[in-house]
């Protein structure tokens, strides 16, 4: 305790403080506690005392029963009874007790007495720390504010009045008092101490520039900050550490600000060694980060420039020039700028690569200019600040057919203006100085100046002199020569153009991107009935379209052409289309966009071919549905002509039969006749009667698998009869097995015999006509040849028409619907039917059938 005390002085002086308010609150307790224990002490006492004199009250009435049996006891010469050893047992009991007790009494005396000497000795010492902390309290450089919990803060002492710090509850407003950076500091550093028990330690300054400390502690559940007035040294010691607050941040925000900017920095000791580097720095010598490329040491600059820097580099003169170096792997050019320092030196380097690509353009483009001047045929001549000839073309030579030498001497634009006019160049003026003061005077002008020249030669141009903002100028002679000559073509042009679209017979107008009109033709206003005034040039479309609306009042018409005309697409489309106007006039219209965003709108009286096309339209209609009634009448004939001549042909056969009676030679002829005529009859009613129903669409093909060795077999014994009375003999080549083909037997084989028929009926007596047949693939291809007098190439190609005959018919003559019928029948099947045929060589007929893979039906078309 009394180290304790000894050292209180040392801490006051050395800044550490005890919690006040617990010494404060410790020493109460302690006296409390020094309070008890002597009352305790007391009481103790007190029953020791009850306690021996109630040992010695039974000790006093013992004292008859004790010499009662020391009487019996002599008398009876030692002998007891039962009751006289339990009396004697609880005389003794008693009597050990009060000894015990007298023993444990002395002995608690004893420690009570210790222990209230102690806490004598800590009363006086807490006196004493009491005394020196109220002592310390006092102090008027010193105020202590203390937070218990949410309750007020208490403020003790106080701080010295030329702080400006108020005395009462307004010390707390620290901003009314103190500078408002140290009164926001010193608010977090309070709201972090109260919140997250967070001691600081803190130097803060006053209005009055004075220095005070401020100091943060938790202790015993209580928050305290101690306000501390400097002076002498340790108020000096504060203003150094504020003043070096303030210049590391500075130095951090200039570190920082060089950290964002894309420039290397650096800074070096004064052993050249790397101390410091921005981010830009360590990007450009690529590594991880700044610290990193001072710990490498990795340079930015080469060796030779380094020690360049160094020598050149004097605190008088910064070193500034450009230097090479290869960054990321491209050679790139700094402006690098180093300073010499007592500790070292400091360098920053400015990428001047882009200013120096810059520079070589501008080289490149001055002298692409000054090429591509060189080759344009307008003449160009530049003049400098002191009016002399700086550059000229060779477009300005051959205009002014001038010495090369003159022009390289770089003569002066007034004495080229005496050599242009000594040698006959320009036009003899009035008063040639005036002319030639107001011609120089672009150098004084601001805006540029235009002029015509009339050349003595017959040339016109126009001359531009422009003023340069540094001084000089440039004259630009534009040719007028051919310009003016176009401009008179132009204007003819023009004239015959319109004369040409007045007299067109087709309307047409031309309106801008505005929707005005810009010109009309006079059979534009005629087809429309307006008048010339209503289609005057600057009229609006609109307005144009509610004068035509007598004529055409539907959406589709100038209300359309009006949307199209002044839409705002980037895509300008072109329309045609037909408009049937009220006074009965068919008008086909085009809308053409033009260039410069104009737009044509052309009509043309299409009335007498609509009536035309109408007439023909009518017409064809009436043709069809004659051929229709036609093709319904042959359809119904044929099934009408079918049946008689099916019992005629039926009646000829019975009459040939025995049962019937004999014939004589006559009659047999005649039967023989009316069968045959009969036959070919019917044939040529079932090859009409097959056309109409593919012409109608409803011809069907029942595909099945077809033996085609057996399809051959079968044609060629229903073919005999034919072949035999034509004279003719059949040859047939063909492979031992064809196989089979998906088809429709009965058309493949009325295929086989139209042909083979229409062989036999051209070829000569005696002939043979073939039958070749192969497969390709899954297709059957067959020809039929014959040795007949052939076809001329002109019919060639109208030998599939229906009832298309030659010159020469044949043996027996047909309707020509053979080959009609042939072709019909292969397109069915999807193939192939081609002719070769010479005159007085005979024909071959070439048919190819593709085999399908599953059996279906399929409609013919129509």
């Amino acid at each position: 305790m009394s180290k304790v005390t000894h050292n209180l002085p040392g801490q006051a002086d050395e800044g550490v403080w005890p919690d006040v308010r617990s010494v404060e609150a410790g020493e109460k307790h302690t006296c409390a506690t020094a309070r008890t224990t002597v009352k305790v002490s007391s009481g103790s006492l007190a029953r020791l005392a009850r306690i021996c004199t109630g040992g010695t009250a039974i000790a006093a009435l013992a004292r008859p029963v004790l010499a009662q049996v020391e009487s019996e006891a002599t008398a009876s010469a030692h002998l007891f009874t039962s009751s006289q050893v339990v009396g004697f047992s609880v005389v003794i009991g008693v009597i050990s007790a009060a000894l015990l007790s007298t023993l444990w009494l002395v002995r608690q005396r004893g420690n009570l007495e210790y222990e209230s000497r102690e806490i004598r000795s800590a009363l006086s010492d807490a006196h004493q720390r009491i005394s020196q902390y109220q002592a310390l309290i006092a102090d008027k450089n010193r105020r202590i504010v203390v937070w218990d919990g949410n309750e007020r803060p208490e403020l003790l002492g106080q701080l010295p009045a030329e702080t400006g710090a108020p005395q009462d509850n307004e010390f707390l407003a620290f901003g009314l008092w103190l500078k408002p950076r140290s009164a926001s500091e010193l608010e977090r550093a309070i709201d972090r101490l109260r919140s997250a028990a967070q001691s600081f330690d803190m130097v803060v300054e006053t209005n009055r520039e004075e220095i005070l400390e401020a100091q943060g502690r938790v202790s015993g559940g209580r928050a305290f900050v101690r306000f501390v007035a400097l002076n002498n040294l340790r108020a000096e010691l504060a203003e150094l550490k504020i003043e070096r607050d303030r210049l590391m941040s500075s130095i951090s925000a200039f570190q920082n600000l060089l950290d964002a900017i894309d420039l290397p920095a650096w800074q070096r000791d004064s052993e050249g060694r790397l101390a410091w580097v921005n981010q830009a720095y360590g990007d450009a010598v690529e590594a991880k980060s700044p610290q990193h490329a001072i710990n490498e040491g990795r340079e930015f600059l080469t060796t030779i420039a380094r020690e360049r820097i160094r020598a050149a580099a004097t605190p008088e003169s910064p070193f500034h020039d450009r230097i090479s170096t290869v960054v990321r792997g491209n050679r790139t050019f700094f402006n690098v700028v180093d300073v010499k320092l007592p500790s070292g030196s400091a360098g920053i380097a400015i990428d001047v690569s882009d200013a120096e690509s810059l520079r070589a353009e501008l080289e490149r483009t001055l002298k692409s200019h000054a090429e591509t001047l060189d080759h344009l045929a307008t003449p160009v001549a530049i003049f400098n600040g002191d009016r002399r000839l700086q550059f000229y073309n060779q477009a300005f030579v051959a205009l002014w057919e001038l010495d090369i030498a003159f022009l390289e001497s770089k003569p002066d634009n007034a004495e080229l203006l005496e050599r242009l006019r000594a040698a006959k160049k320009l036009s003899d003026q009035l008063n040639w100085k005036s002319w030639k003061e107001a011609a120089l005077s672009v150098y004084r002008a601001l805006d540029t100046q235009t002029d015509l020249w009339h050349l003595p030669n017959g040339q016109t141009l126009r001359v531009f002199a422009t003023a340069h903002p540094q001084g000089g100028a440039t004259w630009v002679f534009e040719n007028l020569t051919e310009q003016v000559a176009l401009e008179t073509r132009y204007n003819t042009l023009v004239k015959v153009q319109g004369e040409t679209i007045d007299h067109l017979s087709e309307g047409v107008a031309v309106f801008g991107p505005d929707g005005r009109i810009r010109l009309s033709n006079p059979a534009f206003r005629m087809l429309w009935g307006i008048t010339e005034a209503e289609a005057k040039p600057g009229t609006h479309i609109r307005a144009i379209g509610e004068a035509c609306l007598p004529s055409y009042d539907r959406p589709d018409g100038w209300k359309t052409f009006a949307e199209l005309i002044t839409s705002f697409d980037d895509e300008r489309r072109s329309s045609q289309g037909t408009l049937e106007l009220l006074s009965g006039l068919v008008l086909d219209y085009a809308i053409i966009p033009l260039p410069n965003a104009q737009t044509m709108l052309t009509f043309v009286n299409m009335t007498d071919s609509v009536r035309a096309e109408r007439a023909l339209t009518e017409k064809n209609e009436a043709l069809r549905k004659a051929d229709e009634l036609k093709n319904d009448f042959v359809q119904h004939v044929s099934y009408e002509l079918r049946s008689p001549l099916t019992n005629i042909i039926g009646f000829a056969d019975l009459l040939r039969t025995p049962g019937v009676g004999p014939l004589n030679e006559r009659q047999a002829e005649y039967i023989d006749h009316i069968s045959t005529s009969s036959s070919v009859l019917l044939t040529l009613v079932n090859d009409i009667l097959d056309l109409a129903t593919v012409d109608a669409g409803i011809m069907r093909l029942n595909y099945s698998e077809i033996d085609l060795n057996d399809l051959l077999d079968d044609v060629s014994m229903q073919i005999a009869d034919r072949l035999q009375e034509s004279g003719v003999t059949l040859e047939i080549t063909a492979p031992a097995y064809l196989g089979s083909i998906v088809a429709d037997p009965q058309r493949l084989k009325q295929i086989l015999l139209k042909l083979l028929a229409n062989a036999a009926n051209f070829s000569p007596d005696g002939a043979a006509i073939s039958l070749e047949c192969h497969r390709e693939g899954a297709d059957f291809v067959f020809s039929v040849s014959d040795r007949g007098p052939g076809i001329p190439q002109e019919m060639i190609a109208t030998v599939f028409d229906r009832f298309a005959t030659g010159e020469k018919s044949g043996k027996r003559g047909g309707a020509g619907l053979g080959l009609s019928i042939v072709d019909s029948f292969v397109s069915l099947h999807n193939g192939k039917v081609a002719i070769d045929s010479q005159p007085g060589r005979g024909t071959k007929v070439i048919c190819r059938i593709p085999s399908v893979s599953l059996p279906h039906s399929i409609a013919a078309a129509e």
